[in-house]
């Protein structure tokens, strides 16, 4: 690493460099001690209230500092899945924290929904210590998969009879294509377009990110006029660039007024949760799709599925030309969207979609 040139983390808008350390393994599966490439610590460059080098201006512009009778404490949300990452192996990541910028740290037990506490007695100690959890919390929130995400659901009977009559038509006329079978077909009662994900850790982000939704309600009436939107769902696309490589297959949805009310909704929503950091943008445009074949719905031949099992780099591609010559105009069906849902990954309502944590309507 060129010294002079440091590389950065933005954090609320602060810029830190990162720090060359000792390299430290663990033989646990999870590595809890700092995050970052080998050999390189994230955190600020300050060492305690005693240490010349320390930014006597450092303060803390996210949360409150209060003055007490021994000196001065501050109390910080941490999801309780994330606890670990703070302690650290035997501690070791805690001890050092509380080493390095003169302050004690008290962590709710495991499992228990709680503030961190952070007490000092110097303001700048506790701010510093504040800090460097806030990094180590954004670090490890970014290796957790999403928990959810935001759809609007097309599983219309009248578009799952449509999905339906179409993949049988496709195991009839292409089940001889390579690797073309039941088991990639999405579940009807699924049909939905993905906004963008969202990964929520616990009860209390689930209700705020809710009320963000709630939120935007008022947004989507100003675009839709509080009507619903009317959608033709036609046609095939697929996601790489090779259409005798295929891993998702998806149908295109188009507002059949001609208007594009669709995507200026669904951008309206990204960049909405996008400011209040609950999600983070992919792209400039939301990729508005209805995936109706995918390879990580692939089942071996014990029958399971092999989804949280594969790896993007193992997943089976199938030949889709034929699909993609024969099916090129399909008509699943036309559908009025009212509904946009905070859905839970991995979940089924009595429906059959996914379980739903909050809703707004269009009208």
């Amino acid at each position: 690493m060129d010294v002079l040139r440091p590389p950065l983390v933005n954090i609320h808008g602060r810029l830190y460099r990162k720090n060359i350390t000792k390299e430290e393994h663990y033989e646990e599966e999870e590595d809890f001690s700092y995050p970052g490439p080998p050999g390189k610590s994230i955190y600020p460059c300050v060492f305690g209230p005693e240490s010349e080098e320390f930014d006597t201006e450092e303060s803390c512009d996210t949360h409150v500092i209060e003055q007490t009778d021994s000196g001065f404490q501050s109390a910080i949300d941490v999801p309780s899945v994330l606890y670990k990452y703070i302690i650290g192996k035997k501690g070791e990541t805690r001890k050092r924290l509380e080493s390095d910028t003169k302050t004690s740290i008290t962590i709710p037990k495991q499992g228990v929904e709680g503030q961190i506490v952070i007490t000092g007695s110097h303001k700048v100690a506790v701010s510093s210590a504040i800090t460097r959890i806030e990094i180590l919390v954004d670090n490890f929130r970014k290796k957790q998969p999403f928990t959810h995400f935001l759809s609007f659901p097309i599983n219309d009977p009248k578009i799952q009879d449509g999905f339906l009559r179409f993949k049988d038509d496709v195991l009839e006329k292409c089940s001889q294509d390579h690797r073309v079978d039941e088991s990639i077909f999405q579940n009807p009662a699924k049909l939905h377009l993905t906004i963008g994900t969202l990964t929520l850790l616990g009860d209390t982000e689930v209700r705020n990110a809710c009320t963000h939704l709630q939120e935007c309600e008022n947004i989507i009436r100003d675009i839709t006029g509080g009507k619903p939107m009317p959608l033709e769902v036609r046609g095939l696309e697929y996601m790489n660039d090779d259409p005798a490589m295929v891993d998702v297959l998806y149908a295109k949805v188009n507002i059949k007024d001609g208007s594009d009310n669709l995507q200026v909704v669904a951008d309206r929503l990204v960049e909405y949760f996008v400011s209040v950091g609950l999600m983070v943008r992919q792209w400039d445009r939301v990729k508005l799709h209805a995936t109706v074949m995918n390879t990580l719905f692939r089942k071996d031949s014990t029958g399971e599925e092999e989804v949280g099992r594969q790896t993007a780099y193992e997943r089976e591609a199938f030949d889709g030309r034929n699909i993609l010559k024969i099916f090129a105009a399909y008509h699943f069906g036309d559908v009025e969207l009212n509904t946009v849902s905070l859905s839970q990954r991995y979940s089924t309502d009595c429906t059959g979609y996914y379980a739903s944590a909050g809703s707004i309507k269009f009208s």
